[in-house]
């Protein structure tokens, strides 16, 4: 009996304290967007991050005098390495071809033989893209047959990689303060829902009721307002994303499978996050009610 009776307790506390019900239903859907937001741009973030990692992680492989023949030789013996990811061959003629596009009119007084050699160019997958395992893959390229020599901007990388970690730690500990933030707004505001009804609880103490009996509708509520405050972030989230498409056309959208997942991770934080404040401020007020 206990179980229908906190349902049907739970679903009527919504029309005795509408107000109060609101407002912790609103707490809970603001600090749901804020989280699922700052989860959102962390995500993006790591994205764009690895892309610029292997940007900046870029090798080139100069050949010494070699024909296209041999120079392919090298260039599929760099394709098979593990961790690399895209390569390039720059044969001869492309190479003056981009040096004449960069430095404009008069480029072709530099040419001449050694001045512009074949070359490879490669990008690492997001795993190698880091100070110590270019350099070894470049100490190991430089002592292949038919290479000349080997470069990357090791300096701009290291720096890169530094700018990158402070940004983590800056992520991190801004996104830790914005989930506390939440829990403890959506904490206090539920403790003022189960204080705007502390005259039902002193009753139901008074005739008898257990501490479990008087909790179990509050945090059937608390779930309750957790479900609509998670269909409302997400009604909210959907208008933000729909903003962010038409400013930003670059963003790469999500699949079907990713938007369930991310819809079903709302609902579950919505539902932890009642489940949670509820428990916790109706178990120390029903301890602190007076029955005097």
């Amino acid at each position: 009996m206990a179980l229908p009776y906190a349902i049907r307790e739970g679903l009527s506390g919504f029309r005795r304290a509408a107000f109060a019900s609101m407002a912790s239903t609103g707490a809970m859907a603001v600090a749901l967007v804020l989280v699922s937001v700052f989860f959102a741009l962390a995500i993006e973030a790591q994205e764009v991050a690895s892309w610029l990692r292997q940007r900046v992680g870029e090798i080139e492989v100069f050949l010494d005098d070699v024909d296209d023949r041999s120079g392919q030789t090298v260039h599929e013996r760099i394709r098979a390495q593990p961790g690399v990811a895209e390569t390039q061959y720059i044969s001869r003629a492309e190479a003056a071809e981009i040096f004449r596009q960069e430095f404009g009119e008069g480029a072709e007084n530099f040419f001449d033989a050694p001045f512009l050699p074949a070359s490879i160019r490669f990008t690492v997958s997001p795993e190698y893209a880091n100070p110590d395992s270019l350099s070894g893959m470049a100490a190991g390229m430089a002592g292949w047959t038919h290479v000349d020599d080997v470069v990357f901007n090791q300096p701009l990388l290291v720096k890169v990689q530094k700018n990158l970690r402070l940004l983590t730690l800056g992520g991190s500990a801004l996104a830790t303060l914005v989930l506390l933030a939440s829990i403890f707004l959506v904490a206090n505001t539920i403790r003022l829902t189960i204080y705007a009804r502390r005259l039902l609880i002193r009753t139901m103490k008074l005739v008898g009721a257990t501490d479990r009996f008087i909790r179990l509708p509050f945090v059937i509520e608390g779930v309750l307002q957790g479900l609509v405050a998670a269909a409302i972030a997400l009604g909210a989230l959907a208008g933000f994303y729909v903003l962010a498409v038409r400013s930003l056309p670059q963003l790469t959208p999500p699949t079907r499978d990713e938007l369930a997942l991310f819809a079903a991770l709302v609902v579950a934080a919505g539902v932890l996050l009642g489940w949670l404040g509820s428990a916790f401020s109706v178990r120390r007020f029903v301890r602190r009610v007076a029955l005097n």
